[in-house]
């Protein structure tokens, strides 16, 4: 490897006939294949005009394609911008025309949302590219073959261009400056955060990506995984036994997941459990919500010390909690990384809290941004240099961040804050709630009232009688002011295949005609 850098470019030229990637469809890909195949997207993009700076953007489920196309991007100065595949049309339409995108890389499978998005967008027919047929859009494979598999010259390292969930607005994008800077030089600084959580370059790494890669930390450490020299195995839908038969297929050693996954992964029947052999799993990071204490240490006593913990955003980041660190703390997300990283809590006003006091929760920018084309959301989430994601919470006498809820979350009764984190957690520990989702709806005298809404587990009926066993359950458990009023209950709370819950979808029935103190 050249230089003692971590880079895939490098490792797949020095050994082509390393196996990169086990994907759902092609199986194993080669790394000089993958290789090849992304040299030879850049030189036609070239071809077709995209010079440093500009945009290419994707709507593509796990797959090979992925990698060729943030190869392409990250050596050729490019932006790119993953779309999530559940947006509508208009939706898509916003974050190509907001991210400016020059090409587009879609797949058959979302053909009539994306072919729509790229018409309304405005995007050149010439740049639409299609992995299968999409009509108006060029096959892929096509457009690339014939180009030259050779390193691109005037390389350059590119940047990721981020847009945030859109769940309380239409999404924005998290635009960083272009650095000057050796794309294998910038893979390799990147590859670094893998060393925060014990996991080292080359060796016999495999890393399991279960979620879908238009998440930030889905892609992040799955291309920080190929970077070090890990076979990455993918996942096109998570489903908790499939997970299981990867991990022991493949001998998997690393992999990023959410809480969601492990309650799931929980609710497999105990034969399910132990009959795959885990024991190739070093390091398990999760983040994404606060872990319900209980889920956290049912996980740790299944799986062992190797449950690694971190909060961050896609803005950055962030704090870390390793295995033993956190069973010493039980529900904190760590302190900040290295790096200069660092964690503040703010009231409302903007003034700084001290320990064990409840507030805003801010991280030190590590890199300036900026929301396209909302400097009022940009100068709003800011304190010096310090920005928030939205999330409330507190620093200990020691630094130790815990998290108690998102802030848009939080229910305000009687003037008491309501932190519904703790309330789903609570009722996550009964057998019979396969998903718990809880929220404030409107009420006359108290402004709102604690609403909570299950999807019952496998095998339990959704009936009056478990209604009034979980507020039973709540009532040993929780303050009066905290258990729910009323439950309700629904076949599938409205996930995203990466577990994120969209409360918004719950709540906003409720709130037609009304104003929301938050």
């Amino acid at each position: 490897m050249e230089s003692g850098l971590n880079s895939f470019w490098l490792t797949a030229a020095a050994r082509p006939g390393e196996v990169a990637l086990v994907t759902p469809d092609r199986g194993e890909v080669l790394a000089g294949d993958l290789l090849t195949r992304s040299n030879q997207l850049v030189h036609a993009l070239r071809a077709q005009g995209l010079g440093r700076g500009a945009t290419l953007a994707i709507a593509l489920p796990n797959g090979a394609e992925v990698f060729e196309a943030y190869l392409a991007a990250m050596q050729a100065g490019w932006y790119i911008t993953p779309l999530n595949t559940h947006l509508t049309a208009p939706e898509m339409a916003h974050v190509l025309a907001d991210s400016k995108a020059s090409a587009f890389i879609a797949h058959a499978r979302f053909g009539e949302q994306v072919g729509a998005a790229a018409r309304e967008a405005g995007l050149a027919p010439a740049t639409c590219l299609a992995v299968g047929e999409i009509p108006g859009f060029r096959e892929l494979a096509a457009f690339r073959s014939g180009q030259p598999a050779s390193r691109p010259d005037d390389r350059c390292a590119g940047q990721m261009l981020q847009y945030t969930s859109g769940t309380t607005g239409r999404p924005k994008g998290v635009r960083r400056a272009m650095v000057e800077m050796d794309p294998d030089q910038q893979a390799h600084l990147y590859g670094q955060q893998l060393a925060k959580f014990d996991i080292t370059p080359g060796g016999d790494g495999v890393h399991l990506c279960g979620s879908p890669m238009y998440h930030l930390a889905a892609l992040s450490y799955a291309w920080f995984s190929l970077h070090y020299g890990h076979r990455v195995v993918l996942m096109d839908g998570w489903s908790p036994l499939e997970t299981l038969e990867l991990i022991e297929r493949h001998r998997v050693t690393t992999t990023q997941m959410v809480p969601t996954q492990f309650h799931r992964l929980l609710q497999l029947p105990d034969a399910d459990r132990k009959r795959f052999d885990l024991s190739s799993l070093r390091q398990v990071l999760h983040a994404g919500a606060p872990c319900p204490v209980d889920v956290k240490q049912r996980m740790l006593e299944w799986w062992g010390p190797v449950v690694y913990e971190y909060y961050g955003a896609s803005e950055g980041g962030g704090t870390l909690a390793k295995p033993r660190e956190w069973l010493a703390r039980p529900g904190t997300v760590g302190r900040p990384w290295g790096g200069g990283a660092d964690v503040r809590i703010y009231d409302d006003d903007g003034n700084p809290l001290g320990p064990n006091q409840i507030g805003n929760v801010y991280l030190k920018l590590l890199s300036d941004f900026e929301y396209g084309g909302d400097p009022g959301k940009t100068r709003s989430s800011r304190i010096d240099d310090y920005f928030t994601a939205g999330d409330v919470g507190y620093l200990d006498e020691d630094g130790w961040l815990f998290l108690c809820d998102r802030k848009i979350d939080m229910i305000i009764s009687g003037g008491v804050n309501i932190y519904p984190a703790e309330v789903e957690a609570t009722l996550l520990e009964h057998a019979a709630v396969g998903d718990a989702a809880v929220f404030g709806i409107p009420d006359a005298d108290w402004g709102e009232q604690v609403k909570a809404v299950i999807e019952p587990a496998p095998g339990h009926v959704a009936d009056e009688a478990l209604a009034a066993d979980l507020l039973a359950h709540c009532e040993q458990r929780l303050a009066k002011y905290k258990r729910p009023r009323s439950i309700d209950f629904v076949d599938a709370l409205p996930r995203d295949p990466n577990g994120k819950l969209y409360k918004r979808k719950l709540r906003e029935p409720y709130w037609q005609d009304r104003e929301r103190a938050i």
